[in-house]
């Protein structure tokens, strides 16, 4: 998936330069918690937090195929999953790339990419990070 001069479906949740993606999240840097999306106080104790980089790499936690009409002009079926982040002590709830719906199981290595996917808010064509299966070395 390509996205050329597309915009990204929400700014500041994740950078990608074409062969690289990574997400974007925040710290606290009073207790440490990390968050994604980003925020920019932390629920905690409300100190300002830090922009922090979680890379690009997890594993799959649980994931599920949604088989009803999907928003934001997604393909149908799509699959979302919990995702264990590398990098970090996080784990989010993540798009999964429609091509490998089927693919994808407990304990598999992933990787963020980023392409053309679906529409945004406003039903323009934009870019969306997912999780694709990691390649084997």
């Amino acid at each position: 998936m390509s996205g050329g001069n597309l915009p990204p479906f929400a700014e500041g949740i994740f950078k990608a330069d074409g062969t690289h993606a990574e997400l974007v999240g925040s710290r606290c840097p009073v207790c440490g918690a990390q968050h994604f999306p980003a925020r920019a106080h932390c629920p905690d104790d409300m100190a300002e937090t830090e922009t922090v980089s979680l890379g690009g790499s997890g594993t799959l936690y649980s994931a599920t195929v949604i088989r009803t009409k999907p928003p934001f002009g997604l393909p149908a079926p799509y699959a979302v999953g919990y995702v264990d982040l590398d990098a970090h002590p996080l784990r989010i709830f993540m798009l999964l790339d429609p091509e490998h719906t089927e693919d994808f199981h407990i304990g598999m290595p992933l990787a963020l990419k980023s392409g053309a996917l679906g529409v945004g808010l406003g039903g323009e064509p934009c870019i969306r990070p997912y999780f694709t299966p990691a390649l084997k070395d």
